[in-house]
Order: structure tokens, then C-alpha cells, then sequence
């Protein structure tokens, strides 16, 4: 084990070398740009091969070949650079193709600037790009869980053939802190579906292309019965202070460390208030929400955005209990005081 000071981009990189990732294609952004340049200076020196795209486009289709030959490989970007991407994260879901997409949100809408935010949820959780598909989600909220993420990220990509996306804010993206790295992955295994230029795997096809409607339709239900799995295996949560919790607080990324501050403080006050944080955006904790309905008087959201999981939050809850949201936009990161009154005034 090694213990350093470390931005969670770069952590990303190292954590990603470490679980086995030896391709990168990417496209400098900010506020992601630092993962590109750790890519740039440590995957070669594993015997990995780093290459600057010419474009956005160009690299999440570098990444569908080179994930076709069943070697981990991963891109990063930012805000716009993931909606240019779009396109090509449905070709390699369509094609059933494991990646690692690394989402470091930045303010928008247009090219907004380089501060953090968390509108993207909505274009990454709801699946972006066109057709029925869907992509796993993980939101860490520290530099530790960057560099851990990545060995889930690419374990859930190969177990169930999909893109996987780490979802992140600039906020946490470029804040350093201290990291702890463990051994590297050695065990990578084989697979029976990829095109490795033998004469093993020299029938295997990789294609999204079902022109027959009907092959289609058959297709996609074969995708929804995977994204069902997902669901019912895959959710991971944070649970703080919730076991006799009147007063749930919500949210992910860098505002569930802003909430679990404000929690402690109402607790030392005496109120029951606990914190729910997702860790995995997609598959949602329905049932964990659920659960907290039976018992809890009232919901709040806090996001860095106009309220996009809050939604989410809705449709679970049914209308059951009150569902507070509070929001900053446009890269404004909450203070913890305005967090906690907003939170004071809901109990109050």
C-alpha cells in the first residue's frame, strides 16, 4: 500500500493502471484535462498506449475498437465533450462493448465554464445518445473513490458487457488529497466474445447492426433483461445516521460530503436527520428510498443543478411524503451554512 497527495484526476489514472486499463483515447477538456496528461505520462510506462484523438468523436470510436479486442480501455472528458460523445457510447452499448467513460462535470449550458456542476445527470444516467440503452453509473465523491471506482468500473464492464460511466464534478475532479493506491490487477481474464486476431476468436463478430426490425426488437429486450440485472444486483449506497432518521437528506458527489456536515450538525442540535448518498446513480436506489418513506416525514435534495435526480427521488416516493429541493447552478458550489439553514428551515 502507498499513500499520496493527489488530485482526484490523477488518482483516476493510477487507479485505472492499477485495475488493468492500458488503452486511453481522449481529448483535453477542462476540467478533466488532467486525467488526458496522467494518461499521457504513466500508461505508456506499463506498456499502454495513449493517443490524443483529433477529436471527441474520434475518441469514444477509438475506444469501440479498441474494446472490440477485449482489453480495458477508457476515455475521459468533460461537460460538452460528453455530449459530443453521445453517439458512439450508444454504437458500443448496442454492441455490447466494455469501456470506463469518465465524466468531469463542468457549468453549462453551451460551454458554460470551467466550475463544477452536476447538470450532466440527466444525459448520463437517462442513456444520451439514441435507443434503449442504458449504462451503469458510479458517482464517487472523493479522490479515494476516483482511484477505488475504477476496479468496480471496469469489473461491472466486463461482467455485464456494457459501457460504464464514472460520473464526477470539477470540484472533485481538481481537489487534492490523500490517496492510498493497493496492488495492481493481474488476474485479467479472456473473453469468448472479443476479437483477439487469433484464429480462436477470428469468427467473432462485434456489431450493433440488427437492419431486420423484429431482429432488433429481440435485441433490445435481450439489453433490457441485462439492465434488469444490473438493477437488482448492482446498487450502491452510503448510509449516514439514517436508522431512526425523520428528516433524509439526499445527494451525490461532492454535496453528500456538503450534507454530511450539516447532518452532524442537526444532529448535535437533537434533530433526527440522516444522509442517503448514492454511489451508484444508475442502477438508482429505488428500494433504499422506499424503504426510508415507511418511516421518514420528509425528503431533501441538494444539487448543483436545477434539480435532475431530484426527479428520480419523485417518482419513488410517489407523492407519499414531502420532497424538498435545494439547487445551485451554473458552478456555485452550496456553502455548508446555506445548506443547513435551508435544512433547519424544512424541520423547523
Amino acid at each position: 500500500m502507498s499513500k499520496i497527495l493527489i488530485k482526484g484526476n490523477d488518482a483516476l489514472i493510477r487507479g485505472a493502471i492499477l485495475a488493468g486499463c492500458r488503452l486511453y483515447f481522449g481529448y483535453p477538456i477542462t476540467p478533466a484535462s488532467e486525467i488526458a496528461e496522467a494518461a499521457a505520462k504513466f500508461i505508456p510506462k506499463v506498456g499502454g498506449t495513449f493517443l490524443q484523438a483529433e477529436s471527441e468523436v474520434a475518441a469514444i470510436n477509438m475506444v469501440y475498437g479498441a474494446a472490440s479486442g477485449g482489453v480495458r480501455v477508457m476515455t475521459a472528458s468533460s461537460s460538452p465533450g460528453i455530449s459530443l460523445k453521445q453517439e458512439g457510447v450508444s454504437y458500443a452499448a448496442g454492441a455490447e462493448l466494455p469501456c470506463l467513460i469518465v465524466d468531469i462535470m463542468r457549468g453549462g449550458p453551451g460551454l458554460g465554464n470551467i466550475a463544477p456542476e452536476q447538470a450532466d445527470y440527466n444525459q448520463v444516467v437517462k442513456g444520451g445518445g439514441h435507443g434503449n440503452y442504458k449504462c451503469p453509473v458510479l458517482a464517487p465523491n472523493s479522490g479515494q473513490e476516483m482511484a477505488d471506482m475504477t476496479f468496480l468500473a471496469f469489473d461491472l464492464a466486463e461482467k455485464y458487457r456494457t459501457p460504464v460511466y464514472m460520473l464526477a464534478d470539477g470540484f472533485t475532479g481538481q481537489m487534492m488529497e490523500s490517496v492510498e493506491f493497493g496492488e495492481a490487477k493481474t488476474d485479467l481474464p479472456r473473453h469468448d466474445w472479443a476479437v483477439y486476431g487469433d484464429k480462436e476468436s477470428k469468427h467473432n463478430l462485434i456489431s450493433s447492426i440488427f437492419l431486420d426490425a423484429e431482429d432488433l426488437e429481440k435485441h433490445n429486450i435481450k439489453l433490457q433483461e441485462k439492465y434488469a440485472e444490473i438493477e437488482k444486483n448492482e446498487v450502491r449506497v452510503e448510509e449516514f445516521m439514517l436508522e431512526d432518521a425523520e428528516y433524509v437528506l439526499i445527494g451525490y458527489g461532492i454535496i453528500s460530503r456538503i450534507l454530511k456536515t450539516v447532518v452532524e450538525q442537526l444532529r448535535d442540535e437533537g434533530h433526527k436527520v440522516g444522509l442517503l448518498r448514492p454511489k451508484t446513480l444508475f442502477p438508482f436506489p429505488k428500494n433504499h428510498i422506499d424503504k426510508l418513506t415507511k418511516k421518514a416525514k420528509k425528503f431533501l435534495v441538494v444539487e448543483m443543478s436545477n434539480g435532475q435526480m431530484v426527479d428520480d427521488v419523485r417518482l419513488v416516493v410517489l407523492g407519499r411524503k414531502p420532497i424538498e429541493f435545494y439547487g445551485r447552478m451554473g458552478g456555485v458550489v452550496p456553502s455548508t451554512k446555506e445548506v443547513y439553514d435551508y435544512a433547519k428551515s424544512i424541520i423547523d
